[in-house]
């Protein structure tokens, strides 16, 4: 792989993009009932995985880049649990 010079360089951001493309396309097809409820956030918790990517990586450091992957982490799990409810 070359250099990285962006977060859209890493691999786990563009996963994680796709994540966030797979959850819209999916909520599309909930009942309208939950589009305040567990579409809102589905989506709000999606968007989060690689915004916290990028926000981590620029921080420039890699404490705080730890940090940042750690709450990506965390939005991750959060989306298994609500898809896990939506099922």
């Amino acid at each position: 792989m070359g250099e990285i010079k962006s977060y859209k360089d890493l691999l786990v951001w563009q996963k994680g993009i796709k994540v966030v493309i797979l959850v819209y396309q999916l909520v599309k097809s909930f009942p309208k009932e939950e589009m305040y409820a567990l579409t809102s956030q589905l989506k709000r918790a999606s968007v989060s995985i690689p915004s916290n990517i990028a926000e981590g990586f620029g921080r420039n450091t890699d404490k705080s880049f730890s940090h940042f992957l750690d709450i990506s982490r965390g939005s991750l799990y959060e989306v298994e649990t609500q898809l896990l409810i939506a099922k």
